[in-house]
């Protein structure tokens, strides 16, 4: 295993209420398709009976409303907390829904910190199995605030198997680790094609280097996404692939990282003594 930076003390980070596993989903860089996982892991762990959350952190790209095929606007309570939105059986709150068309959001550090904290502490959330959270890429403010503010179970980081985007891939375990936050595994996403017409495997963007990149840290392959274009209509017409079941062929590699997510979950809670879920 690589050598890393010695783990910081963080200050005790407090649980949100009612939510037994709190995942973040995270990537190194952008363009490796961490919405799309972070939005089929949600639907995929709420179609296999379970209640699930997903708070949409990447201000600067709110692509999840998009992917979701929703435009409602979340409403709030007589004591100002914000009822998060359902859509196709999640509770989702993102900035898309409170900022919607094309103006860009121009914001510093401090405004990031204020939006993600309102996000995680005064969303009526309920009760949840898991709360996914769809980080924007890199290391940055968003990260930071979510890891200062909340207990985060575990993370998940995407990447696609090509030589750049593992160099940043390895960043973001890395600050992970160095902030004592539990890696849950590697996801390799735009894995591999398969020709529509001999069928054969064609690497595009190469293949294996996730495997590879998640052996030399120590953690798991949570799982390898091939390039589907039934994967992309899905997220670009508001109908992700994982809403169709386990048992469509386009998402079922993606059925396979959630129960993957789930089951290391079971392993961390093992290890800590503290709630989850396995699913067999």
């Amino acid at each position: 295993m690589p050598p890393g930076p010695t783990p910081q003390q963080m200050p005790e980070r407090q649980p949100i209420p009612g939510v037994k596993n709190l995942v973040a989903v995270a990537s190194g860089k952008g363009g490796v398709g961490k919405t799309t996982v972070a939005v089929n892991l949600a639907l995929a762990l709420a179609k296999l009976g379970h209640k699930v959350g997903l708070l949409d952190a990447d201000v600067y790209g709110p692509n999840v409303p998009i992917m979701l095929g929703t435009t409602q606007e979340p409403q709030a309570t007589h004591e100002k907390r914000i009822i998060p939105v359902q859509s196709q059986g999640l509770k989702m709150i993102s900035m898309g829904l409170l900022n919607p068309g094309d103006k860009p959001m121009i914001w510093r550090g401090p405004m990031l910190h204020s939006v993600i904290t309102q996000f995680l502490r005064s969303v009526e959330w309920g009760e949840l199995d898991y709360l996914i959270i769809d980080l924007p890429p890199g290391t940055g403010d968003v990260q930071l605030t979510l890891i200062q503010t909340v207990a985060v179970t575990g993370a998940v980081v995407v990447t696609t198997p090509s030589i750049v985007a593992l160099a940043d891939v390895r960043k973001a375990i890395e600050m992970f680790r160095q902030v004592n936050v539990e890696v849950l595994g590697v996801v390799e996403n735009m894995s591999t094609f398969a020709c529509p017409h001999c069928g054969k495997p064609v690497d595009i963007f190469g293949h294996g280097e996730g495997a590879k990149t998640a052996a030399a840290y120590g953690v798991p392959l949570l799982g390898e996404v091939e390039i589907d274009p039934r994967i992309r209509v899905g997220g670009d017409t508001g109908q992700p692939v994982a809403a169709l079941g386990e048992s469509t062929p386009a998402a079922q590699s993606l059925y396979k990282v959630a129960h993957a997510v789930a089951n290391r979950l079971q392993e961390v809670a093992g290890a800590i003594g503290g709630p989850s879920f396995q699913i067999d």
